[in-house]
């Protein structure tokens, strides 16, 4: 399995599809090969350092998920085994190992599906505005992305019941705005987005059981649907630390922000820099690049339960 970094990658006999801000995709006629990189960003930059292993583990982890979630849904995945694919990738086999999938082409939906069982992140700044503007729907709740929030909550505290948030599907380099279930039903359609909601959270919460059982609370996650033979499946990557928020239970203390398995080092040491958000970024410390890659494999350990050997992780 490759162990150097991958920030792009370059196939000439391979025709690009998309690049985005982690995976590069590439057509090949019937079906889609993704490819993820060790590319990192923050606050929708590309940043120019790659984060070794970071490619790997999130496609190693988004593979794991979705065998335990076929039975709820069907997803895109063909197979991982680079001995499987067409013949025109046998020539890029050592870059593709362990951090690529052929999947079928299906047609995304244009909305993120989010699911959040925790208050935090873009949720808990829009909860916070509200209450502190008195926009109240009554004396008792505040009304988030068309949702009922006890006026009570403390930042990252457990809500009663995971509740799904969906959001539009933003350019490179612009957020993802929170919308509200009807503007989703505009978008999709009534029965479509009734039953990506039942999906979601049914993935979520079976999620949730198992990351707790390992240790790890998963505040909330984001998944992207598409249409394949007139059937709805599960596409993209799937709860990974990239499209999730993943917290150590041990740690957990509500009223504040949780400690993560993921970027969350790089975002700290990006608001100690005189940065503007904008290109260029600043350079990443070697040592808040290998803090950060040991962030990604530790969560690929406490999730699957397999070793960093099997990531080609020597030490």
């Amino acid at each position: 399995m490759s162990v150097a970094i991958v920030k792009d990658t370059n196939f000439p006999d391979l025709k690009l599809f998309s690049k985005g801000k982690v995976r590069d995709i590439y057509d090949l006629g019937e079906n889609l090969l993704i490819v993820t990189t060790d590319r990192i960003s923050a606050f929708d930059v590309i940043l120019s350092e790659g984060i070794p292993y970071k490619g790997i583990v999130l496609n190693q982890i988004s593979l794991f998920w979705f065998k335990i979630m076929e039975d709820l849904i069907p997803n895109h995945m063909i197979t991982c085994n680079v001995d499987d694919f067409p013949e025109q990738c046998n020539q890029y086999a050592n870059i593709l190992d362990g951090r690529s999938m052929l999947v079928k082409k299906a047609r995304p939906l244009p909305i993120e599906c989010v699911v959040r069982g925790y208050i935090s992140g873009s949720l808990w700044s829009e909860f916070k505005q509200k209450l502190d503007e008195g926009k109240l729907s009554d004396q008792n709740s505040v009304e988030v992305c068309g949702v009922n929030l006890p006026t009570t909550l403390k930042e990252s505290d457990k809500l009663d019941n995971p509740i799904f948030t969906p959001a539009t599907k933003a350019e490179q380099g612009d957020h993802d705005v929170n919308i509200s279930f009807k503007d989703a039903k505009d978008l999709v359609g009534n029965d479509v987005s009734e039953k990506v909601k039942d999906i979601s959270t049914g993935i979520y919460k079976r999620a949730a059981v198992l990351g707790r059982e390992k240790g790890i609370i998963i505040a909330d996650t984001k998944f992207e649907f598409g249409i394949y033979n007139d059937e709805l499946i599960l596409i993209d990557e799937v709860l990974s630390p990239d499209s999730s928020r993943f917290w150590p239970l041990q740690n957990y203390k509500p009223g504040c922000s949780q400690p993560s398995f993921d970027k969350q080092i790089v975002r700290n040491y990006l608001l100690t820099q005189e940065w503007d958000k904008c290109p260029p970024p600043p350079e990443l410390s070697n040592d808040i690049i290998a803090q950060t890659s040991e962030k990604y494999i530790q969560a690929f350990e406490t999730l699957t339960g397999k070793g960093r050997r099997e990531l080609g992780v020597n030490s």
